[in-house]
């Protein structure tokens, strides 16, 4: 038995031990890995049950929320280290076998499981488990009905003839299940439709739910991963302890940066820079934002482009994710039609997604939006996941900013409007961050840097985008003092970088009433942008706002204008 061990860490070593960087923008398409050693930053993981429905983009209500957060970890929430998630847990008061990893898309669930495997091969972790398998629910989807030896021959084969034996003893055995959001089958974790026996047929859901339920394996260890919007809507009393990734503290978004960049010189300029950004660094306790930022600096910050245009340099997120695509497109030799057509086919397929939570894609969706799945570009855009035949973009927010981008490709004003009222009525706010790049790509100077690949409607998409805001903030002005969609139209506002339709758009206000808000230093900033702007503003309510000392430090010089100030 041994040598079936040995055989199978030899195996997971192989696809754990390199961090897999999502092919990024360089000439050469090949993809990028590195030793976990090199590249990989601890996460922050506590103790919690915090995943109620959320009436905002999960993505926004964690980045903003994020550093009241990491304040509580010091005293409320309970800190939990990868190598005591199996550890005695006093909320439960049990030693958990069954044990859910939340966090928003980006975050590092993957990673974290990917680090988790690579330890045990290695020796570091848990080696009271014989066996640890490795699944992706997004791999799983294509599987039907299975039992549970199926299913892990399906991806372990040379485990064929010990198998029988392996299963008698589940105590040694860890299952690990990445990306519950992602998994297409029904997942009722209260059925009574339950297996127990290996060779049972089931459909892979009834499968997992019989594993977590200990009518299959009874004794074995379920570790899986899901966004909090998913976990909402299930029954998570099953689960004996429930942690969430909450990302990167501040020292940790530094060594990113540091093991990003080969010259620490480097690193500490691109780190400064986005320091000095308030709305880029709120986004850096999220890996993939780090990569992403980290991806587009290193363009800005090479020794060769001293001369580079501070233009260059992005304010806005919005701007981020413009000149993130335009540095894709610089190294690729395609013309300028074929590399729109890409852009086009993906953009609505991404807006598809958007507007019906969709964030895998199979070869039936690529041929539903004629998308040419042999172009060298695509691979910059979409990943595709290690079983043939499943895609799913880079990032969530890359999928959020190509559907978004797509209007201003390929405008019509039926579908831009039909998109913007079905963003608006979906209470879960699936649109927000769509939103925010139609209102940050209305700006020309921002949208210029794309403009070789824009359609010749951009400029009228700019104008129904601008024109929808104007009368979605009056609607808003009208219906109620709602102070949450008064911060909302701040960030739109915010990325539109339009000082003439901020002060169209709020020259009737005199005063602000934000008592009571808990106020971000990202909020600051927006207000910021929008008390220098509206020199109209005489009178801001603060009464009982929670303000912590570095989002009162920048909010402080744009006061001066007021008259009263509570």
């Amino acid at each position: 038995m041994e040598n079936v061990q040995n055989c199978h860490k030899k195996h997971l070593y192989e696809k754990t031990e390199k961090l897999l960087n999502n092919n990024p923008p360089r000439c050469d398409q090949r993809e990028e890995r590195f030793p976990f050693c090199t590249r990989y930053v601890n996460l922050i993981v506590v103790s919690t049950d915090r995943f109620r429905q959320r009436s905002e983009n999960e993505l926004i209500e964690t980045g903003v929320k994020h550093e009241e957060y990491l304040k509580k970890t010091q005293n409320e929430l309970q800190r939990i280290f990868p190598n005591k998630i199996f550890h005695w847990s006093h909320k439960s008061r049990l030693v958990p076998h069954v044990v859910m990893v939340s966090g928003v898309p980006g975050v590092g669930k993957t990673t974290l499981m990917q680090k988790f495997v690579y330890d045990w091969v290695k020796g570091d972790l848990y080696q009271r488990f014989f066996l640890v398998f490795f699944f992706k629910f997004r791999e799983l989807n294509r599987l039907d009905e299975v039992s549970l030896e199926t299913m892990i021959l399906h991806q372990y084969p040379y485990l064929r003839e010990q198998l029988g034996k392996i299963l008698q003893d589940p105590e040694k055995l860890l299952f690990i299940f990445d990306g519950l959001d992602e998994s297409n089958h029904n997942m009722d974790f209260t059925s009574s439709h339950l297996c127990s026996n290996p060779k049972q047929l089931g459909h892979c859901g009834q499968i997992v739910v019989s594993l977590v339920r200990k009518s299959l394996l009874n004794g074995c260890s379920v570790l899986m991963t899901s966004r909090p919007t998913r976990l909402a809507s299930i029954d998570c009393n099953i689960f004996q302890r429930i942690v969430e990734i909450i990302g990167f503290l501040p020292e940790e978004r530094r060594m990113y940066f540091e093991n990003f960049f080969p010259d620490l010189q480097l690193a500490e300029k691109a780190f400064n820079y986005v320091k000095q950004n308030d709305t880029l660094y709120t986004f850096c306790y999220l890996p993939s934002y780090c990569w992403i930022i980290c991806t587009v600096l290193s363009k800005s910050f090479q020794p060769t482009s001293s001369c580079q245009p501070a233009s260059l340099l992005p304010k806005t997120v919005t701007q981020l994710f413009v000149i993130f695509v335009a540095n894709i497109l610089a190294n690729h030799s395609l013309h300028k039609s074929d590399a729109q057509n890409i852009l086009q086919s993906i953009g609505w397929m991404a807006e598809h997604g958007v507007m019906n939570h969709r964030v895998v894609f199979g070869e039936g969706d690529l041929d539903c939006f004629h998308v040419d799945n042999k172009s060298k570009l695509l691979s910059s855009f979409l990943m595709e996941s290690e079983e043939l035949g499943t895609y799913s973009f880079l990032h969530l927010t890359v999928q959020e900013f190509l559907s978004a981008l797509v209007h201003y490709i390929d405008y019509s004003p039926e579908k831009l409007q039909k998109s913007l009222e079905e963003a608006k009525s979906n209470p879960d706010g699936r649109g927000e961050i769509f939103f925010r790049f139609l209102c940050g790509l209305s700006d020309g100077s921002t949208r210029s840097i794309l403009k070789e690949y824009l359609g010749e409607q951009a400029a009228q998409a700019s104008r129904h985008v601008i024109t929808w805001m104007k009368d979605f903030i009056l609607e808003k002005q009208m219906e109620s003092n709602d102070k949450k969609h008064l911060l909302r139209i701040f960030y739109y506002l915010f990325e539109t970088r339009n000082k003439d339709l901020v002060l169209e758009s709020l020259k009737s206000r005199i005063k602000f009433d934000l008592s009571r808000v808990h106020m971000s230093a990202l909020d600051c900033t927006m207000l910021v942008f929008i008390l220098e702007t509206c020199t109209n503003i005489k009178e801001l309510d603060l009464t009982r706002c929670v303000l912590d000392s570095e989002g009162l430090n920048r909010l402080a010089p744009a006061l001066h204008n007021l008259q009263i100030l509570r």
